[in-house]
């Protein structure tokens, strides 16, 4: 009676680990080392060997490779099952502002007024109207608001006779994408999708202790502004205590509670948070900047959020200054290298918006601006080879866990995009193994190094690599390793170094179709 293929690849995988450990005349001790297989046979005996060990008897993983030279598949294990992408779904947003907007479109930031000026007074409101940039207030967009005023003191304006209003209404829907969880919102990966962000919409709390036990630490934030509500209190306790920070905001509250204690003379402890009203803050510097350039606002700071309507003030206004962000291109580069969610959730919804500016109010009612993106993606994927029921994606970063698709998707949306005259500049937009990005240090001292460029995905119990390979025949491969509702035990490699195995076993691989 012959063997069953899963029997047979395992013995392959078995025969050939064994030869390898006698070539290497390792001891039983040393790290296994990966062995390069000639065959796709081999290859997949490889891969089986690994994903059918003990510990994830109760895991899910999917798995396909396809070679980008011959559109054949490498290899499957559940390629057509439904599983949680994290932030690998980031690669579906990628695609879709990149066929939209394309590569070099610029967010703009606008200084608005239906006013009239005289003289240097400007008799009306003055608008500080965001479009979605997300890079405000970061290297080299850090002076937008001085730019801004600059511009506004170029037209002859010496004073604004009215508010000052900023006006982040341009995104029509909840400043946090689908299915994000409540508990998410305080976090710095979870900061609110405005359409006037600044400085990445994240405060810096840093807690110092006191000189003394029973004195209270202090607290300073970074920006000074971007928490208007901060309450509770931190004790300064004895020098062998532990250290029992707390911090928490309710969801839709601005008010940060910190509370417990930190140890006499520890280091100072820095937290990241999400801001409450990043527009607030970004209509706080813009009025900084006005002053600093001696033109002054007689009115207050007002904010206007969606469902604000701000049709009244916009209608026949005219523009006082403009700032651009980055080229597309390069914002994608910076949020896939660190998986940044602020950057592609405004990506999307600035595909929402020009999608619901050109599109008629539709029938059924009231459509958020993601909503308007998530309709825009189904014909792109339809354009890739991609079935509707193998991509259920709701937001544009992968925070969500309503988020599913196929490892088959993930390789067919890698093809597609791979096909594309950017192609090249994308694949440099991702991660690098042991070079930089969120695979600086994985992959070091392997084949897999300098060469695979994949889009990480991680958050509780799921662990995702999608991306681009070279093999050592010179084969380029793209690859979706998703393994979900898995976390290992103390004493078990991580979870990343799992995907990381297979990732190398392509790398090694000699084959050749």
């Amino acid at each position: 009676m012959s063997p069953s293929p899963s029997r047979f690849h395992h013995l392959i995988a078995s025969l050939l680990l064994l030869v390898g450990i006698c070539w290497l005349g390792t001891s039983l001790a040393a790290a296994p080392a990966v062995i390069s297989s000639t065959t796709p046979m081999a290859l997949a005996a490889q891969i089986d060997a690994h994903i059918d060990q003990t510990r994830f008897s109760a895991a899910s993983w999917g798995i396909a490779v396809m070679s980008l030279d011959s559109g054949h598949m490498l290899y499957a294990y559940h390629a057509d099952h439904l599983l949680q992408p994290a932030s690998t779904a980031k690669l579906f947003t990628a695609a879709l502002s990149l066929s939209t907007l394309g590569t070099d479109y610029r967010i703009p930031t606008r200084l608005l007024s239906r006013g009239r000026l005289r003289h240097g007074r400007l008799d009306g409101q003055l608008i500080l109207y965001g479009m979605g940039d997300p890079t405000l207030g970061t290297a080299g967009n850090a002076d937008w608001a001085e730019r801004l005023a600059e511009q506004l003191a170029e037209h002859g304006v010496s004073s604004v006779r009215g508010d000052l209003i900023a006006d982040d209404s341009y995104f029509t829907g909840p400043s946090f994408g689908s299915g994000w969880e409540a508990g998410d919102l305080q976090s710095w990966f979870a900061v609110p999708s405005s359409a006037l962000s600044v400085q990445e919409n994240v405060v810096d709390v840093t807690v110092t202790p006191g000189t003394a036990a029973g004195l209270p630490a202090s607290l300073t934030l970074a920006p000074v502004d971007g928490i208007p509500s901060l309450l509770g209190q931190l004790t300064t306790t004895l020098p062998d205590a532990i250290n029992d920070i707390n911090l928490y905001r309710a969801p839709g509250t601005d008010k940060l509670y910190v509370f417990g204690s930190v140890p006499t003379g520890s280091t100072p402890q820095h937290f990241r948070v999400a801001m409450t009203d990043p527009a607030l803050l970004a209509g706080h510097e813009l009025r900084q900047a006005l002053a600093r350039h001696g033109i002054h606002i007689s009115g207050q700071l007002q904010v206007l959020h969606w469902p604000q309507d701000d049709a009244g003030l916009l209608e026949h206004a005219s523009t006082f200054g403009e700032v651009l962000s980055p080229p597309l291109l390069e914002i994608l580069q910076r949020g896939l290298k660190r998986s940044q969610n602020l950057y592609l959730q405004n990506l999307l919804l600035n595909v929402g918006a020009r999608e619901q500016a050109r599109t008629a109010a539709p029938a059924s009612g009231f459509v958020t601006t993601e909503t308007y993106a998530i309709r825009a993606l189904q014909p792109l994927l339809e354009q890739a080879g991609i079935p509707p029921s193998a991509s259920m994606i709701t937001e544009g970063t992968g925070l969500s866990r309503r988020d599913l698709v196929t490892p088959n998707a993930l390789v067919r949306l890698l093809g597609y995009l791979a096909a594309q005259p950017y192609a090249d500049q994308l694949r440099d937009a991702l991660p690098i193994a042991g070079t930089d990005g969120t695979l600086i240090n994985r992959m070091r001292q392997t084949a897999a190094a300098g060469n695979v460029h994949a889009k990480t995905g991680s958050m509780s119990s799921v662990h995702c690599l999608a991306g681009y390979v070279t093999s050592a025949a010179g084969e380029r491969l793209a690859f979706a390793i998703m393994l979900n509702n898995y976390e290992p035990s103390s004493d078990a490699p991580s979870a990343s170094g799992d995907l990381d195995t297979i990732a190398e076993l392509l790398a090694n691989y000699r084959g050749r179709e």
